[in-house]
């Protein structure tokens, strides 16, 4: 999608501070971070909301899941905890119409979240 921002980061148009990629991600910080760690973890695909995955993104899902918790390894936080966050729409706090998951950590973290 050229209107979109993380399309933008994954085509390297946009500068970014990556942490990971591979073929079906990319990882990398928040510019706004809520947390000492804070990244966002994008699939490569465009896929707009959670409400738009398709049964052939299960492993996508899953893939984003595994490398949040290599990060989070990789960041010394897993042991600690994590979150993990995917905002859905706009009363979901979505602002990037791009699926994204936040990684979370360094801190401990309160619920509810807000």
């Amino acid at each position: 999608m050229e209107d979109c921002i993380f399309c933008k980061i994954v085509a390297k148009e946009i500068e970014s501070d990556i942490v990971y990629e591979d073929d079906r991600v990319v990882a990398f910080k928040d510019i706004e971070p809520q947390a000492p760690i804070h990244y966002l973890i994008i699939p490569k695909k465009h896929i707009p909301t959670l409400v738009d995955l398709q049964e052939e993104d299960n492993n996508l899902v899953g893939h984003i899941y595994q490398v949040a918790n290599k990060i989070a390894k990789d960041e010394g936080i897993a042991k600690d905890g994590f979150r993990v966050v995917s905002n859905c729409n706009k009363a979901g706090g979505q602002t990037v119409y791009h699926i994204h998951y936040h990684l979370l950590g360094g801190r401990n973290l309160q619920w509810p979240p807000g």
